[in-house]
């Protein structure tokens, strides 16, 4: 895709600082409605376990978060603000969904290992909460129970959206 997007810039500095705390992660996702919301059902203790492999970060509009052919492997839990997707075809033909608060975007890669399908940008200011593929080994082999459960819960919004056409694209 062409240019007209800013570099990522974690702890992007912004007029009012942002504060991080896994409970507003955790509220997000609870409170989320949209139909690819990320289901998943931790205490408040596997919270803070799961917050000691997560790292925040703050994104201003028009910051861009994954571009598309990118190889990585990053999971990216959105807790306030929303993303924009974009996937371009060989055609040029562009497609888009929206994904906010309480869902993830980023686990078509994380799963299987494969180029980023599509870019990803901030349409407004947003927290979001990124987990490496290495850091989710750890929590595996620390704290499996949770990684299993966070499996699950992000297994569950990629079938979704393959299941939904329009937020296919959503699936990074």
């Amino acid at each position: 895709m062409g240019g007209g997007y800013l570099p990522l810039t974690m702890n992007a500095p912004l007029l009012s600082p942002l504060r991080f705390d896994i409970q507003g992660l955790s509220d997000a996702i609870a409170h989320s409605v949209a139909s690819d919301a990320l289901r998943c059902h931790f205490s408040p203790h596997q919270w803070e376990v799961l917050a000691g492999y997560l790292q925040p970060f703050s994104m201003q509009l028009g910051q861009s978060l994954i571009e598309q052919g990118a190889a990585d492997q990053t999971l990216y839990f959105i807790e306030s603000g929303t993303l924009s997707v974009h996937y371009e075809d060989d055609k040029g033909r562009i497609r888009l969904a929206m994904v906010g608060p309480g869902s993830v975007i980023g686990e078509g890669a994380f799963f299987s290992r494969l180029p980023r399908s599509a870019s990803v940008q901030a349409t407004n200011t947003c927290k979001v909460w990124c987990l490496t593929a290495l850091r989710f080994k750890e929590l595996a082999n620390r704290h499996s129970p949770i990684a299993l459960e966070l499996s699950l819960a992000v297994g569950g919004v990629l079938a979704k959206r393959f299941y939904n056409r329009p937020k296919r694209v959503a699936v990074t």
